[in-house]
This record gives structure tokens, C-alpha cells and sequence, in this order.
């Protein structure tokens, strides 16, 4: 690449030092980091000033590879980070992009990626209602999850990437935006070999393809009949569902495939031909590891990815447990997840008495009203990324995004 590239990567955490490190190691590439918390800006600042920054990647062969590249200012500064970038790529959680998308807004140039990676669903939805006319300006892309899996060990000094995932799967609105580069391909350039990127047919592809369905679904069945009394041991999460977890994601699942299917029949410009059920996601990308994959029951019971995983818990005292629903799989996983697909049904005109029964539950732990019976009018959906809660009132505002 002959002309210089900046990039800015949003974040403080485990994908951000990663990301940072591999962008700044990219040809003809400065970085730079945007992260909001002062203590983390300040002390990544002075650990550059005396040192090195590291990736170690470590492959699949299990051989070592260690990159040296420092991204060129971690601030908080967004009148800093932001002006000339021509890739905003965000790095972390749901919850904290919208904090991301109003620090970036005054200084948001036309003609710039922003990328979410992840995005999560209802990324698009939050930019466009936060950039609003910049936006369309900009091209907005969105990745399912990181690339890899990946852990500081050493704050501002050290990064390990443990392993990339084989694909990964996003999404672009390309809006009157007139890039100098071809976003997705710069940003394979930097993430190598794997994860390959695969692009959806559309945005809300992604939303409806996203595994952020699976775990209320098991909360759910797990503790919807917890009479409060501590545990003695940490149950299993996916491995020790039973029938009537796998039955409440398999008909949640259900839902979201019929979702796809009505979207697709009345809006073709929104056509969702990778949306598929959990079980024939399990065959396909866990084919190695799923002994049997007979249903989704024993697909996830024989999953060997799954050995040893148990439920999010927190200490009760006197060696007993009580589950925490302040994790991330409730935290997250319903407002910029199941609400998300919840919203999109609605639209769509597809009942979902399962994915009801499950938000009912959920919104309760969670001490939230997002739905009301069976439709999505609670006290608290603008918390959600839901369509709804940005105005889309129909298939038709999601196709005016394009």
C-alpha cells in the first residue's frame, strides 16, 4: 500500500490491545486508540513511552509468532483519535458503544469505515441514530464476534492471540460514502490468514444468524423454578441442559428461522439465505467436536467444546452458590440480542410465544420491561437496540437504510 492508512481502534480491553497491535503492524498503517476510562489511556501512554508492544499469536501448530508495533497515541481525546481516520473500528462490549458513537460524533469525517467488531445486533440501528446524516456519509460495517480469542498479559505491553476462528461472518452499508480503500479487505490484510471474512446478504442477516439467542434461552430453563436456596455445586451450562432447555431454544431458534423466512418473502432486498437453525449451525461448526448430532439435545450434551463450561455464579458463603444474572449472558445477550430479534419478528408479523416466554423471564432478572404481553412497548426499550426503540415502525424503514 503506497498510501498511508489511520486507524482508529475504540477500546481499552482484550481486543483492543490485540487489534491496536495488529493495525499498527500493518503496512503503511498508523494507529491509534480511543478508550474512555483515563486510567487506561494514562498508563498505556507510559508504558509506550518505555517499551515495546507485543502480539504473541499463537497458531494452531502451536509455533509463536511475536509482533512489535506500537500504535502512535492511546487517548481518551476523541478531537485526538478520530480526525483523518479512514477506519473506526470498534472493540468493545455492546453496552459501551453508545458511549463510543457520541464521543467520535463531532470529529466523524465523510468517506470513513466504522467498523464493529463486534457489532453485535442493532449496531447499525445505534449508529445511524447517533451519527445520524454523518452516517450515511460513512460506510458502517458489522462482525459477529472477534476474530480470535485473545488475553492481556501485560496491560499496554503484552497481548496474546490464542486462536483465530475459521470465518467470521459481517456485514456493510455502503451509503454515499466513497472509501480510499476497500474496508474489508485492508481489514483481512491485518487480521491475516484467518479468520476468513465472509460478507451476509445484508445487515440484518447477521442479527438473526447471531448466537446471542442461546444463552437466556438456558438460564431459563435452568433457574425458572429456583426456589432461591443456595447450591452446593456449579451446574454445567451447556452440558447439563435438559429437555425442556433444549426445547425452549430450539422453538426460540424456530422462531428466528421463520423470522428470516417472512423478511425474505416480503422484502427481497433483505434476503436472509444464511439464517439457519442452531442444530444445523452445531453439525456445521462443531461437526468436530459434537459427538452426536442427532438433535439439538445431544448435539450440545456431546459437544466436547462445551466440557467443563458451568453456569455464571457468585459465592453464597459456606462453599455455596447462587446463579448471577448480572452477567453478560443476561446483561447483554437480551437487550443487544434477543430483544433485537424479538423487534424483528414484530415487524415481520411473526408470532414468537417462545422467545416471549423466555423475555418475560429474562426482563424480570434483569429488573427491565422491555415487553408487554407479547409485544415489545415496556418502560425500558430504549436500553434495547431493538428497531423499535430507534422509530422503525416496518420492513420498509430497514430497507431505507441500505
Amino acid at each position: 500500500m503506497s498510501e498511508k492508512l489511520t486507524v482508529c481502534v475504540c477500546g481499552g480491553g482484550n481486543g483492543a490491545h490485540a487489534m491496536a497491535g495488529l493495525a499498527a503492524a500493518h503496512a503503511q498503517t498508523e494507529a491509534r486508540v480511543l478508550t474512555l476510562f483515563q486510567d487506561e489511556a494514562e498508563r498505556w501512554t507510559n508504558f509506550l513511552k518505555d517499551g515495546d508492544f507485543t502480539i504473541k499469536r499463537i497458531f494452531p501448530d502451536e509455533s509463536v509468532k511475536e509482533i512489535k508495533a506500537k500504535p502512535t497515541i492511546v487517548t481518551k481525546d476523541a478531537s485526538k483519535a478520530i480526525p483523518g481516520a479512514d477506519m473506526i473500528i470498534f472493540c468493545v462490549p455492546a453496552f459501551a458503544h453508545g458511549q463510543y458513537f457520541n464521543a467520535i460524533l463531532p470529529y466523524v469525517q465523510p468517506n470513513t469505515a466504522i467498523i464493529g467488531l463486534p457489532g453485535q445486533p442493532g449496531f447499525e440501528f445505534q449508529c445511524f441514530h447517533v451519527l445520524k446524516d454523518k452516517a450515511r456519509q460513512c460506510t458502517i460495517m458489522s462482525y459477529e464476534s472477534l476474530p480470535w480469542a485473545c488475553r492481556i498479559l501485560e496491560f499496554g505491553r503484552l497481548v496474546e492471540i490464542l486462536g483465530a476462528k475459521d470465518s467470521l461472518m459481517g456485514s456493510i452499508i455502503v451509503g454515499k460514502s466513497k472509501l480510499k480503500i476497500d474496508p474489508a479487505k485492508t481489514l483481512q490484510s491485518m487480521l491475516g490468514e484467518h479468520p476468513i471474512l465472509k460478507m451476509a446478504n445484508n445487515f440484518i442477516e447477521p442479527y438473526l444468524m447471531t448466537k446471542s439467542i442461546v444463552h437466556p434461552p438456558l438460564l431459563y430453563a435452568k433457574w425458572r423454578d429456583w426456589d432461591g436456596q443456595p447450591l452446593s455445586e456449579i451446574p454445567l451450562f451447556y452440558q447439563g441442559l435438559d429437555e425442556l432447555g433444549a426445547s425452549s431454544l430450539s422453538g426460540v431458534s424456530d422462531e428466528v428461522v421463520a423470522t428470516a423466512e417472512a423478511i425474505s418473502k416480503q422484502k427481497p432486498e433483505l434476503a436472509q439465505t444464511h439464517v439457519q437453525h442452531l442444530l444445523e449451525w452445531y453439525r456445521h461448526d462443531y461437526r468436530e467436536t459434537v459427538q452426536d448430532p442427532t438433535s439439538l439435545f445431544t448435539a450440545m450434551k456431546t459437544n466436547q467444546a462445551y466440557n467443563g463450561l458451568v453456569h455464571p455464579m457468585k459465592e453464597a458463603g459456606q462453599g455455596k452458590w447462587v446463579p448471577n444474572f448480572g452477567y453478560r449472558y443476561l446483561t447483554e445477550d437480551v437487550p443487544f440480542g434477543l430483544v433485537v430479534t424479538k423487534g424483528l419478528a414484530q415487524l415481520a408479523g411473526v408470532p414468537t410465544p417462545e422467545t416471549d416466554r423466555v423475555l418475560a423471564w429474562c426482563q424480570e432478572k434483569l429488573g427491565k420491561e422491555f415487553i408487554v404481553g407479547s409485544e415489545l412497548k415496556g418502560k425500558d426499550l430504549a436500553l434495547s437496540r431493538a428497531p423499535q426503540a430507534y422509530g422503525y415502525k416496518s420492513l420498509d424503514d430497514l430497507v431505507a437504510l441500505l
